[in-house]
């Protein structure tokens, strides 16, 4: 089974990459580009059938290890 995990920062949180990535933009020419707010992709594989273990074990692992909760949020594909 693979689990895809997406962390983006959360709403009002400053984003300096997600700022350099517009202003380059900007700069080579993308001129309707409103804004960029940069996040991470992760892709586990998972040894189990279980559903619901697997939710279970990964949303632990997004709280805990692949995320910082006081400025990130996360989203979980099975």
């Amino acid at each position: 089974m693979i689990a895809k995990v997406y962390v983006t920062l959360k709403k009002g949180v400053l984003d300096p990459q997600g700022k350099a990535i517009h202003h380059a933009a900007k700069t080579i020419g993308y001129k309707h580009i409103a804004d960029v707010r940069q996040g991470k992709y992760f892709e586990l594989t998972l040894d189990t059938t279980d559903i619901e273990s697997a939710r279970k074990e990964v949303e632990r692992l997004a709280a805990e290890v692949l995320s910082n909760p006081i400025i990130e949020n996360y989203r979980i594909e099975l």
